[in-house]
């Protein structure tokens, strides 16, 4: 085991000999860290970055608890020599049995996990798949459940008496839950919202928030940490003395975070599909007034906090995902999405794992009392970071929706008009105005007979029925606490299972009883949609724009698109001690650097682009600008459709794909674009010949299954058929997906895949740079001409970042470990810019073949043979 940097000197404790560029990427992390900074840090797939994360993290850690301890003894010793004159060996004896009471905790703590992993052994066998032996919560009956739910009552809505204390739209962390349940959740220290004065007095211990985007990338994260061992954080302080022999073993603490989607163990709420869907089910569940027989039995109460504080300790016994905390809850008969929560702040933890949408999302770190204060961020593969933000906080409505929600609402109002009262007649009949606006709004635009798309001003939408006077602040809180949406949603399929079947549609007619048990189709409702799309109407105009565009299946739909991310994770960037963004390919990384922290002053940025593991001599990299004709490569909007220039790439890819062995993968700019090729080289006699080379996989917008198709794709390599995967930059192939040895031999980008710069969104997208950048440069006084200038170029940067990011994504599936090889051919002459090639990975430039694209196609493809026959064994 080795983790030692020559100038720090540091051991990192890696759990294998490091890699030069490990180390190098563990001490600068650790520097970052230490330094209290903003780092963007990329590592190539295959080069250890999960490791090299965990253990320069850690590391520091752990040196920072360990000064924490001391600097704590020391001003102990200090205060007890103000107070009086003691002798020496006095204060020695207070300071020694200060250490001894923090290692006895620690030391409890171990003995107390030790036991619970015996217990799991022992038990692991006999119980693998029976009953556990816990007592067991007596579970509701179907029937139980039929009795409560069969009355429409409870489609009913509550009585809603005031919404002034959340007028500005922020809702009762606890609205909708009992107040038995409030009373537990506050003892346990399970409260939804911001926490109390005497839950601030709780030591919330310093830890690293590890995030990734996908549950995937968690789970192998996790797998990893399971390797790292780390020494203990406090040191005896003499190990000559017979007490303090024995050092405290600590195992790494470690608590996986996730929403109720992955944690809900009760059957019918976690099989509702949508995580709105179970979100609000959950709550339903512990709303005043249901029915005992419809509570959640795996909610925490007054008789299970022993299986509350079990779970905490299994939790941490041993490292676990997602799935093992729910298969844990399920075990113990105890909710884990609740369980786990006393674990975070006051506990030894020191790592914490979670998704994109738990850090990012303000909402969900409060929903889980989750503060970042002081701690440090680290965010994995942070490449598609600004677009997820975006996503996060982006919504779209169509015109189908906005009918079908309005029809239900009146079914709706049909039955339940005369009993609505108070606050509830008046906001739901607010609800209908801005339904009705909005329909007025697209069909009166889609009935002009002129082009409609375009950006639309938040007025000309809440213009209609007087929605223009209607606070939208209170209407969401409205919404969110009285659960309008399920309830409507609720009743029309209520309604729906109680008519009569159709003999013609061989369906078999259930009973009313009967037919009410039947879970409503598990999605989410049509105004729940409606209702993200108005929060998004509560944001500053600035941050983004709303747009009138048409759908795939020619519906008319109005979309928000959040253009700045800045404010969203500003928050977390300046509560966090330090925040690190890393990934496999960042390149290029100005975007993040003038955009996400253009606030953050220049020296507190930290930036690291680390080069392969691999030997130089195991990649070829080549700008490919003609094909064997001596056509230039140019695949613009403009040209990339000529028959000339398709036939001409299809002479190429079969020249190509009869030296390259095994597996072959081309990326194509779109799916649109992917199609006119594929149809053109079946016209041709290119696609007979490509298949006598190879079997050919070719990746669609709707495919059903990836797997399947890599399998068979597989397959075809493994049987010495060689295969040849047709996919697209952006695609479900282009990220995410391990093209390792024979699978990628050989990876071919065609063109440069720009985004449609003459769509609406991305105009709005680069005139909200300009103007972002043009704004900063007034403001440091630069002048007027100068300021356009660098606004333009900014611009400019932004969108052949957003390009080259999605090249860069896409090639990085080639070259997954030391050992890999393979070729990486650039196809179009643009590649030979410097502009371009400068926004290429180092390791990618490193291996680019000088003058490629001056030489003519056959010198190319006469390099490329060479390569791979020097791969020969």
């Amino acid at each position: 085991m080795s983790g030692q940097s020559g100038a720090a000197g540091r051991c990192f404790h890696h759990p294998y000999e490091p890699y030069g560029i490990q180390t190098v990427f563990m001490n600068a992390l650790y520097d970052c860290i230490e330094d209290g900074c903003v780092g963007i840090f990329e590592s190539p797939t295959g080069t250890g970055k999960s490791l090299s994360l965990i253990c320069g993290s850690l590391t520091w850690l752990r040196d920072q608890k360990r000064k924490a301890f001391e600097s704590q003894i020391e001003e102990a010793a200090n205060a007890d020599d103000g107070d009086c004159d003691e002798p020496t060996w006095v204060t020695e004896h207070a300071e020694k049995q200060k250490r001894q009471a923090i290692l006895q905790k620690r030391r409890d703590l171990e003995a107390r996990l030790a036991k619970v992993r015996a217990r799991e052994k022992r038990q692991q066998e006999p119980y693998k798949n029976g009953e556990p032996r816990l007592k067991k919560l007596k579970k509701n009956t179907d029937a139980e459940t039929t009795a409560a739910t069969n009355s429409e009552a409870q489609f009913l809505l509550d009585e809603y008496e005031s919404d002034e204390e959340h007028a500005l739209g922020n809702p009762s962390p606890f609205a909708g839950l009992s107040a038995t349940t409030q009373e537990l959740m506050e003892k346990l220290g399970m409260g939804l919202g911001r926490p109390k004065a005497e839950d601030a007095e709780v030591d919330d211990e310093l830890k690293v928030f590890y995030c990734s985007r996908t549950h995937s990338q968690l789970t192998q994260f996790v797998s990893e940490l399971r390797h790292v061992k780390m020494p203990t954080t406090i040191p005896s302080e003499d190990p000559t003395e017979s007490d303090m022999l024995v050092q405290v073993e600590e195992g790494l603490k470690h608590l996986s975070l996730g929403s109720r989607r992955n944690l809900c163990i009760h059957p019918k709420v976690s099989a509702c599909g949508s995580a709105n869907a179970i979100n609000e089910g959950c709550l339903e569940l512990q709303k005043p007034g249901t029915p005992a027989a419809s509570k959640c039995s795996y909610l925490p109460t007054k008789d299970n906090e022993a299986l509350v504080n079990s779970f905490r300790d299994h939790a941490l016994a041993e490292i676990r995902d997602i799935e093992d905390l729910s298969a844990l809850g399920k075990k113990l008969d105890i909710c884990p999405y609740y369980a786990i929560r006393p674990t975070i702040k006051p506990s030894e933890v020191k790592i914490v794992t979670l998704p994109y949408p738990l850090l990012l999302q303000k909402s969900a770190r409060e929903a889980l009392n989750l503060s970042l204060k002081g701690h440090v961020v680290i965010i994995d593969e942070a490449h598609n970071l600004m677009d997820a933000i975006a996503n996060l906080h982006s919504a779209s409505i169509s015109l189908s929706q906005l009918k079908i929600s309005r029809a239900q609402l009146g079914v709706y109002l049909q039955k339940f008009r005369n009993r609505l009262k108070g606050k509830n007649r008046v906001y739901v009949a607010q609800i209908v105005r801005v339904l009705d606006s909005l329909t007025t709004y697209i069909e009166g635009k889609a009935s002009g007979g002129q082009k409609f798309e375009g950006i639309v001003k938040t007025g000309e939408l809440m213009a209609g029925r007087g929605a223009d006077q209607i606070n939208l602040y209170k209407l969401m809180h409205y919404l969110q606490e009285s659960k309008l949406a399920r309830k409507v949603e609720g009743y029309v399929a209520h309604l729906d299972q109680q008519k009569p079947q159709n003999p013609q549609n061989k369906r078999v007619d259930k009973s009313p009883s009967t037919a009410s048990t039947k879970k409503p189709e598990a999605t989410t409702p049509v105004l729940t949609h409606i209702q993200g799309f108005l929060h998004a109407l509560t944001n500053p105009s600035a941050e983004g724009r709303i747009f009138l565009n048409k759908t795939e299946d020619n519906d008319i739909c109005l979309e928000y698109l959040l253009l700045d991310p800045t404010h969203h994770f500003r928050e977390i960037v300046e509560e966090a001690r330090a925040v690190v963004l890393a990934g496999g390919t960042m390149s290029p990384m100005s975007d993040y650097i003038d955009h996400l922290f253009s606030y953050v002053s220049p020296d507190r940025i930290r930036t690291l682009s680390c080069g392969h593991v691999i030997p130089a001599q195991n990649l070829t990299a080549c700008a490919v600008s003609k094909g064997p004709t001596g056509v230039d490569f140019e695949f613009t909007f403009e040209k990339r459709n000529l028959d000339a220039m398709v036939d001409e790439l299809g002479r190429s890819v079969l020249n190509m794909c009869s030296v390259i062995p095994d597996g072959v993968v081309i990326f194509f700019s779109s799916y649109s674009y992917l199609e006119v090729v594929a149809m053109r080289w079946q016209k041709t006699s290119v696609w007979e010949q490509l298949l006598q080379c190879k079997q050919i996989f070719r990746e669609s917008k709707g495919s059903a299954s990836v797997e399947e198709m890599l399998q068979e794709y597989s397959g075809a390599i493994d049987r010495g058929r060689g295969g040849l995967l047709l996919s697209v930059t952006g695609g479900k192939m282009s990220e995410g997906i391990n093209f390792s040895d024979k699978l990628g031999r050989g990876v071919i980008m065609v063109g440069l895949p720009f985004p449609n710069i003459h769509s609406v969104e991305w105009k709005a997208k680069l005139e909200h740079v300009e103007k972002a950048v043009f704004s900063r440069q007034e403001t440091e006084t630069t002048s007027g001409g100068t300021s356009r200038t660098q606004a333009r170029a900014a611009g400019r940067e932004f969108y052949e970042n957003a390009c080259m990011r999605a090249v860069n994504q896409s090639i990085g599936r080639a070259i997954r470990h030391r050992n890999d090889y393979a070729a990486i051919l650039l196809l179009d002459r643009r590649f030979e810019g410097e502009r371009v090639r400068n926004k290429l990975p180092g390791w990618i430039q490193k291996g680019l073949v000088k003058d490629a694209s001056r030489k003519p196609f056959t010198e190319v493809m006469g390099n490329l043979g060479a390569f791979f026959r020097s791969k020969e064994f």
